[in-house]
C-alpha cells in the first residue's frame, strides 16, 4: 500500500511539474484564431452550460415580457450593445464576431428554441447580467445596467428571431436608443438575515443615452 501511495505521489508531482514547464514555456496557444481541441471545446461547453443552468434555475422571469414597451426599450439597447456580436435580422456576420472565439451565438436564429421558454429567458437574463469568463460576453450589470433594463433586453430577444430587417430598423428607431439607468450611486441594502429590502432611497441615476441606431465607427 505504501509503495502504491508513493508511486501515485511521484506521478502527481511529475505531472504537476510537467504542466508547470508547459505553462512557463508558453506551449498553450491562447490566440483567438487557434481553436481548442474538439475534446477541450466540448468539456468547456459542458462546464459552461451546467454552471449557467444551476445558477439560472431559480430565476423567475416577469410575466409581462411580451409587453410592447419592454420590447421597444430593449431594442434600442440591443442595437447599441449587442448587435455587433449577435447580429441583426439579415446580417450574416460582423467584423468583431469573425474575430471572437468562441463565436457568439447568432440570436436572430433563436439558438435556444429547444429549451423550455421560461428557462431560456432566465438563462438569457443570467448571462446578460453576469457575463461569461473568457468568452467576450461582458457582465452588463457591472457597467451599470439594472435588472429591469436587462429584462427589457430579454423581452426583445423573444421577438428578435421573428423580425425582418425592416421591422428591426423601425423598432430601434422607435426606441430611446442606448438608454438605461446606471448604478453610480450607492444602493441601499436590507438585512441579509431577514432577506428584506431596505426602504427605497431616492438617488440620482446617472444613465447615459445614444440616439436610436447610433453606431460606433472607426
Amino acid at each position: 500500500m505504501n509503495k502504491t501511495l508513493i508511486t501515485l505521489a511521484v506521478l502527481a508531482a511529475v505531472g504537476a511539474a510537467s504542466g508547470a514547464v508547459l505553462l512557463y514555456a508558453g506551449a498553450i496557444n491562447v490566440a483567438a484564431d487557434a481553436p481548442h481541441h474538439p475534446l477541450t471545446h466540448r468539456l468547456l461547453e459542458f462546464a459552461r452550460e451546467r454552471s449557467i443552468t444551476v445558477r439560472a434555475s431559480e430565476i423567475k422571469p416577469p410575466i409581462n415580457l411580451a409587453n410592447p414597451e419592454r420590447v421597444r426599450r430593449g431594442s434600442g439597447n440591443y442595437d447599441a450593445m449587442c448587435v455587433g456580436c449577435h447580429l441583426s435580422p439579415g446580417a450574416e456576420d460582423s467584423e468583431i464576431r469573425k474575430g471572437l472565439y468562441p463565436t457568439p451565438p447568432k440570436l436572430t436564429a433563436n439558438p435556444e428554441a429547444v429549451l423550455d421558454p421560461q428557462f431560456a429567458q432566465a438563462r438569457q437574463f443570467w448571462i446578460i447580467k453576469h457575463g461569461i469568463k473568457a468568452s467576450g460576453m461582458p457582465a452588463w450589470s457591472k457597467g451599470g445596467m439594472e435588472d429591469e433594463a436587462i429584462w427589457d433586453l430579454v423581452a426583445f430577444l423573444q421577438r428578435l428571431p421573428r423580425l425582418t430587417a425592416t421591422d428591426y430598423t423601425a423598432l430601434v428607431a422607435s426606441s430611446e436608443g442606448h438608454s438605461h439607468g446606471g448604478l453610480d450611486a450607492h444602493d441601499a441594502h436590507g438585512d441579509p438575515a431577514k432577506d428584506e429590502p431596505a426602504p427605497p432611497v431616492a438617488v440620482e441615476k446617472k444613465g447615459h443615452t445614444h440616439p436610436p441606431g447610433f453606431k460606433h465607427t472607426h
